[in-house]
């Protein structure tokens, strides 16, 4: 397994290579530039001179030699770029509101696996009853609304009815752990039950033909209880597809706290980034993709070697 991990690894390179030429030169594509931006916004408080902004941002060059300094400060001193705007440094917001994200798609995660797990073996062992119905109903519901539209209603309604809304002023972990939890419960909640319906649907069709099998037939046959049966015999095998589903999971979770984080006012990285999108913030935006893209293939090796663990016959070579 150490050496199919290696070649794993390796292989991220010419991936990651590609990447950063897609990333760097796409977003350039989008009509309008941050110069245009700049101009409309300080061009009644002070004289700008278009051609001195751009060679005062580096961007009076071409764009293979933009990418190539890029590329560079990344390689030799670790730096992903700074701000246009501001000329805070990617890797200091990174350290400021990559753990709001990171706490806000790990809450979702949980929920959305103790949601979905459970009522997927549940509903498979009890096919075809009033539980099963019910549980099917709300796994295509989750499926089909959308959770923006849930967030806005929960940040609406509330407050017209019981004048009630949701923090709206970041709490910090550290200053109150409570009251950050009680902040980050609700989107957290939304964006868990929004992906658990694609794994309680997977868990329960993985699990009725687990349970189908004839070493479970024999379990049955020797008369286990029927805890022993699902949890030793049945459940194991049946999350190998589940590994799948959620390791394609978290890159969307950490893609989708952009709407939650806009809505409920979180200072975290999805919020971030639409602002920098927005604002033609170039070196931001290939950064922070960069870094995204890093983990995403991580998380595509990891999920693979963990079939292993979970299936004792998977062997990496």
């Amino acid at each position: 397994m150490r050496a199919y991990a290696i070649r794993r690894l390796l292989l991220i390179i010419p991936t990651l290579f590609i990447l950063t030429v897609i990333l760097f030169t796409m977003f350039r594509f989008i009509p309008g530039s941050v110069i245009d931006l700049m101009i409309e916004q300080y061009e009644y408080n002070v004289d700008i001179n278009r051609a001195r902004l751009e060679h005062e941002l580096g961007l009076d060059v071409p764009v293979h030699v933009q990418y190539g300094q890029w590329i560079w400060g990344i390689i030799s001193r670790g730096d992903f770029g700074k701000s246009l705007w501001s000329d805070r440094t990617l890797l200091g917001e990174l350290r400021a509101k990559l753990p709001v994200t990171l706490e806000l798609s790990l809450m979702s995660l949980v929920l959305g696996l103790i949601f979905s797990v459970p009522i997927g073996i549940y509903a498979a062992i009890r096919q075809d009853t009033i539980g099963d119905y019910l549980f099917r109903t709300l796994s295509i519901l989750a499926l089909a609304v959308p959770s923006f539209w849930v967030a806005t209603l929960v940040t609406i309604y509330p407050s017209i009815w019981w004048n009630w809304s949701p923090a709206m002023e970041y709490i910090p972990l550290v200053e109150d752990p409570l009251g950050n939890l009680g902040q980050f419960l609700i989107p957290a909640i939304i964006m868990g039950l929004f992906t658990s319906g694609g794994v309680m649907r997977i868990t329960r069709t993985m699990m009725l033909e687990v349970m189908r099998q004839d070493y479970v037939r024999t379990a049955w046959a020797k008369g286990l209880k029927e805890r022993i049966v699902v949890m030793r015999h049945a459940v194991r095998n049946t999350l190998i597809p589940v590994i799948t589903i959620v390791g394609g999971m978290i890159p969307g979770l950490l893609g989708g706290t952009v709407i939650m984080e806009q809505i409920f006012c979180l200072p975290g990285m999805g919020r971030y980034l639409l602002e920098a999108v927005i604002s033609r913030d170039y070196l931001i935006v290939s950064g922070w993709n960069l870094i995204f893209s890093v983990f995403v293939l991580l998380i595509i090796v990891v999920t693979d070697l963990a079939y292993a663990y979970v299936d004792p016959r998977v062997r990496y070579r």
